[in-house]
């Protein structure tokens, strides 16, 4: 076929379910979703298992499914996997995933073996388990010092946080950085990615909102408030018996 790419990523893309929101009872447990345009979720490797061999980016392709591209990378062994775009990699560049890797954009090593001061995403909480911080776009975290088998991370909230020194995470910037400057421009857009409109609580009744009710444009003088009735402003809501909180060393402000 023409316009066949000279790639195939069939293997690497699967239909993506609609859920709108909605647990197993069919109960909405997140609001304002619903309406999208049916995608292909992108097989992410976050994990980059495959070690001490090298792949080229050979293309960069929009996701929907996140705010940052992504790219696409053949090894060696002609295996083609997605990856996070990191900032400053360019089609035809090279990348690996190895203990002995040089500190180069894209590339992957243990948090043990990567210098401090370095710019880091994509960070593992437990070894092997692959990336599940610092992975959207324009993110980033600093290694800022070792502990016997930790390495301390800074991450963009602020928050200082332990990581397990055997832990891998990727060299780098997350691409995209532009991505919060981005304008809709109408609100069309905004329903096809399945973003459904936002009521302000003081326009509801009073069953639906704790701010709804009153003669007028009422609403004044309560405190801030969910539609469940929590304090919505400078209350902190973690778990204080949280098993990671012994791995916080600064907490987010």
């Amino acid at each position: 076929m023409k316009n066949q790419p000279k790639y195939s990523t069939k293997k690497l893309k699967k239909i993506l379910k609609k859920h709108s929101g909605r647990n197993g009872d069919g109960i909405i447990t997140v609001r304002h979703q619903g309406g999208r345009q049916k995608r292909f979720y992108r097989t992410i490797d976050f994990v980059r298992s495959k070690k001490d061999i090298t792949a080229k980016i050979i293309a960069n392709e929009y996701d929907p499914n996140r705010n940052v591209t992504i790219d696409l990378v053949e090894y060696l062994d002609k295996e083609k996997r997605y990856i996070l775009h990191p900032e400053g990699l360019k089609v035809g560049d090279t990348i690996t995933a190895s203990v002995s890797a040089d500190i180069k954009v894209g590339n992957a090593l243990p948090l043990k073996l990567i210098p401090i001061g370095t710019q880091i995403h994509n960070i593992e909480l437990y070894a092997n388990s692959g990336g599940q911080m610092v992975r959207s776009a324009g993110a980033f975290a600093s290694v800022v010092a070792r502990e016997g088998g930790f390495v301390h991370v800074k991450l963009m909230s602020g928050e200082v946080r332990r990581f397990f020194g055997n832990c891998w995470a990727t060299i780098g910037v997350v691409g995209n950085s532009e991505y919060k400057d981005e304008i809709l421009g109408k609100a069309g857009r905004s329903r096809l990615m399945g973003i459904r409109p936002t009521v302000r609580g003081t326009a509801q009744n009073p069953r639906s909102h704790p701010h709804g009710g009153g003669e007028g444009r009422s609403g004044e003088g309560m405190h801030p408030k969910t539609p469940w009735g929590k304090s919505a402003r400078g209350t902190r809501t973690r778990n204080k018996k949280s098993h990671s909180n012994k791995f916080i060393i600064k907490r987010r402000k």
